[in-house]
C-alpha cells in the first residue's frame, strides 16, 4: 500500500489536531477514493528529525512519499508544492500561511495533496480529450489531476474538511448526461472545470513546444492561481512543483454553469 509520511513542522498545529485529520483523511481514502479508483494509500505521521527539513534527504521518510506542514510559504526549507527529490521521492507541502491567504481549510490542502500524491504514481499523466475552449477544436492531452478541477467544493468527514476529486469516469467521453464525475456529485461534466477550479492542459497541434495552457473556470480560480504564483515568485530555483512549472502559459477565464461552489 502507497504509504504517505506527514511531518508536522508547524508552531501551530498541535499533534492531536494533526492526528485527528490525519484519521480523517485515510478515511476518506479508504472510504471514498479507493472504491472508486481501485488503489489507494495511507497517510502516518512522523516526528521531525533535526531543527530543520531537508526534502532531499527525507529523513522523516517511512514510506513512499512525504508531506511537510510549514507556517510559512517563504520558509527557506519550502522546495516545491508537490514534486519529486533528487532521489525519486514524490513530496509535497502544505503552508498554513498560503491557506489562509487563499481561504482554504488546511485540512483541504493536506487532503487535496495527499489523494494527488496517491494518484500519480498510477496513472497516465496525460490523457487526450476535448479543447477546453470549444469542442470544434482539435483534441488537446489533459493532465491527470483527480482534485483542481473541483478543488474549491469541499465536504466533512468527522467534523474535518477534506477536498473534492474526480472520478475515473471524468476521464472519459460524456456521453451520458446523468453519470457522476465528481464524488459530491456537483454535476461536472468530463473534461470540464467547475467554478473556483482549474484544468492544465497541453495542445500538440501548437508549433515550436508551446502547447502547454491552464483554463481557469472562473476569475476566482484565475486568482487563486496568481495567489500561488506570486507565493513562489521568490523561489525561481525551487518552484511550487507541477503547479508552477505551468506558469506564464496563456489562459482563459471562462465561467461554467454547475453547482455554486463551497468556498473554503
Amino acid at each position: 500500500m502507497f504509504q504517505i509520511s506527514i511531518v508536522n513542522r508547524t508552531l501551530t498545529i498541535s499533534d492531536l489536531e494533526l492526528h485527528r485529520v490525519v484519521r480523517a483523511v485515510n478515511r476518506q481514502v479508504a472510504d471514498d477514493f479507493a472504491p472508486y479508483w481501485g488503489f489507494g494509500g495511507r497517510l502516518r505521521v512522523e516526528g521531525p528529525a533535526g531543527e530543520s527539513l531537508d526534502a532531499q534527504a527525507a529523513r522523516e521518510l517511512r514510506g513512499d512519499a512525504i508531506l511537510y506542514l510549514l507556517d510559512s510559504a517563504t520558509s527557506a526549507d519550502a522546495l516545491g508544492y508537490h514534486a519529486r527529490t533528487l532521489r525519486g521521492i514524490p513530496y509535497g507541502f502544505v503552508y498554513l500561511d498560503l491557506c489562509a491567504k487563499l481561504g482554504d481549510a488546511w485540512s483541504a490542502t493536506l487532503s487535496h495533496e495527499a489523494l494527488e500524491l496517491i494518484a500519480d504514481p498510477q496513472c497516465n499523466l496525460l490523457v487526450q480529450g476535448p479543447h477546453p475552449r470549444g469542442p470544434a477544436l482539435p483534441q488537446v492531452y489533459h493532465y491527470f489531476e483527480v482534485c483542481d478541477a473541483v478543488q474549491s467544493h469541499l465536504y466533512d468527514i468527522d467534523g474535518v474538511t477534506v477536498s473534492n476529486f474526480v472520478l475515473p469516469s471524468y476521464f472519459a467521453p460524456d456521453d451520458a448526461s446523468e453519470g457522476r464525475r465528481d464524488f459530491s456529485g456537483t454535476n461536472l461534466r468530463s473534461f470540464d472545470v467547475n467554478p473556483g477550479g482549474y484544468i492544465g492542459f497541453f495542445d500538440p497541434n501548437l508549433a515550436g513546444g508551446g502547447g502547454a495552457a491552464t483554463f481557469f473556470a472562473d476569475a476566482r480560480s484565475e486568482q487563486r492561481y496568481a495567489i500561488k504564483s506570486r507565493a513562489a515568485s521568490g523561489q525561481r530555483d525551487c518552484p511550487f512543483g507541477r503547479v508552477m512549472r505551468r506558469a506564464g502559459t496563456q489562459a482563459t477565464p471562462q465561467a461554467t454553469p454547475g453547482t455554486e461552489a463551497q468556498m473554503g
